[in-house]
């Protein structure tokens, strides 16, 4: 049976799940949801999502929701312990970033792009100061590492690059940040990578 990813184009959190799933070969349904009609406010995917938030996943009877989770799922699933280790300092690397990925970041250079590229009404002076903190602290862990959580690409790198790679959306530009450029750089270098709009 075929996983079912419902998403939106634009949206980063969607795109980690398609990439993932291109990096590892996962045959992935595309369900587009007509995020500005509020598609995702109406059953059947309020159903499926209680939070009225993309993307979900369907893999037979599991149904997920937050892209951090089901960048989980999909690694441990399909991408076994290079993606998502097992030992507990690993697997607890890579949960930091993934916690970076949903707070920092989000509320970082995501927040900015929400404003400027969608016009949510948030404060953005904010986010661009946030922005600001975190792309600095992705530089320097950068300068001195290849990868953010090990020394292989993991589902870390994939939580975080979506909306770091889009910062300019948000009027936050990276040309001050070379490492972090060189590791978008080496990801879009995956074999199996796919862009999204941006990217």
């Amino acid at each position: 049976m075929t996983a079912k990813l419902y998403d939106l184009e634009l949206s980063g959190n969607c795109y980690k799940a398609r990439l993932l799933c291109a990096l590892l070969g996962v045959d992935l349904e595309i369900v587009p949801v007509d995020f500005l009609a509020g598609e995702h406010r109406q059953p059947p995917l309020s159903d499926l999502n209680p939070f009225a938030e993309i993307p979900v996943f369907v893999d037979g009877d599991i149904v997920l929701r937050d892209s951090q989770a089901i960048l989980v799922y999909i690694a441990r699933k399909w991408g076994g312990e290079r993606w998502l280790p097992d030992d507990a300092a690993g697997l607890a690397r890579v949960t930091e970033w993934l916690v970076t990925a949903a707070n920092e970041i989000a509320r970082g250079p995501n927040d900015a792009r929400l404003h400027d590229k969608f016009g949510y009404d948030l404060d953005v002076a904010l986010a661009r100061k946030k922005a600001a903190r975190i792309l600095g602290l992705l530089e320097a862990r950068l300068s001195a590492h290849h990868w953010l959580a090990l020394g292989r690409p993991t589902v870390a790198d994939i939580a975080c690059m979506p909306y770091v790679a889009l910062s300019a959306e948000g009027g936050v530009p990276l040309d001050d940040y070379p490492a972090i450029r060189a590791w978008i750089a080496r990801i879009r270098e995956l074999p199996g990578f796919i862009g999204m709009p941006g990217i």
